[in-house]
Parts: structure tokens; sequence; C-alpha cells
């Protein structure tokens, strides 16, 4: 494994010499998520000794593995993954390229071999890398399994399509208010007959 320190800018910038397999695995993972990523995203990716997508972060230039960039004309910056071997989970790896690509102005993905999950999320807390997804891959045989291992939990949820304002629908009038029933009134009792006195013939003097 071999870094060089001369990068532009003053900071690390690691130049990591894998293994043979693992630079072979390593690039075929690259490919693998470049084929999945295609259907929503432009994807340009830096394989090997390539350094074909470049991005300006900080005073420097710097080459993730895959930059997502949006499939309309403006092209906007969309993601930036970044793939390591065993061989690269290490603490200058993570100072010196993780850290800065979290502070790009996209979200940072990182995918480990599934053994090094856990040294992955450690150098990401010690070297204080805004990563929005970490990622885990593991291969048998012609098959690489990705699984998601930790996601920000600030991360942003895609927004569904906004559907067309509706017009307003015409106010209806208001129906009148129905007037409270008033209770019948009470029928007043009948008056009683009053029974008629014969009057009194007067006496008539003898």
């Amino acid at each position: 494994m071999r870094y060089d320190t001369g990068f532009p800018g003053g900071y690390l910038s690691p130049i990591l010499v894998r293994p043979v397999r693992e630079q072979l695995e390593h690039d075929r993972v690259i490919r693998l998520l470049q084929t999945k990523l295609k259907r929503k995203h432009e994807v340009a990716i830096n394989v090997g000794d390539e350094q074909i997508a470049g991005l300006k972060i900080g005073p420097g230039q710097m080459f993730p593995d895959l930059v997502l960039t949006s499939q309309d004309k403006s092209h906007k910056l969309e993601g930036l993954i970044e793939v390591e071997t065993g061989e690269s989970v290490n603490h200058l790896e993570a100072m010196a390229q993780w850290a800065h690509f979290g502070r790009a102005r996209a979200p940072f993905h990182l995918y480990v071999p599934a053994s090094a999950v856990d040294i992955a999320r450690r150098l990401c807390v010690e070297n204080q890398v805004s990563v929005s997804e970490i990622w885990s891959f593991h291969s048998m045989g012609d098959q690489t399994r990705f699984t998601l291992v930790q996601r920000a939990s600030g991360q942003p949820k895609p927004s569904p399509e906004r559907a067309a304002p509706k017009a307003p629908e015409p106010k209806r009038a208001a129906a009148p208010a129905k007037k409270a029933s008033q209770p019948a009134p009470k029928k007043a009792p009948a008056a009683k007959p009053v029974k008629k006195t014969a009057a009194k013939k007067p006496n008539k003097r003898k």
C-alpha cells in the first residue's frame, strides 16, 4: 500500500496500490453500481488509474469512484460514491478522502465489504465524516449483494412529483338555515258553561 502526500491544497490524497485481486473486485463493484444506478442518474466512473470524472472540493480536484448527476440538461450533482476494499478501510483514507467527499453539496455514499462495516462506522465518527449512507457488499461467485446498513437521520427522502394545482371549486350558496320549529301554542281551556238560575218571580201581595 502506498500513499502520495503531495496533493495540491495541503491535505493528503492517498494513492492506494491494492493487491491485484482486490483491485479487480473494486472495479467490478464500481461497474455493477454504474449499471444499477444509471436508470435514475447520469453515472460517471473513475476505474483503476482513470481520472475522468473530476470534482472540485475545497482547494483541489478529487475523483470519487462514481459521480451521479441528473439526467436533464442541468446535470446537477446528485451524489458521490466511494467503494472501498479491505485494504482501503483505514484512518488515512477516511481523513484524506471520505471527510472531503462528505463536504460536497450532494449526498455521499460509502460502500465497504461486509466484514469492514464496524470499522467504517468508527472511522466516520472519529474523522467527523458526513456520510449519507453506508452500504455493505458481499460477493459469492458472480453474485454481489448490496445491503444498506446505515442512513443519516437527517437524510431527506426523495420528494414525490408534485401534482398540478387544482382549480378552486366554485363556492356553493349557503342553504338558508332552517328555522327552529316553534312549539304550537297551547289551546286555552274551554270555558265552563255557566248555569242559568231561574229568576225568582216577585210575590204578589194579597
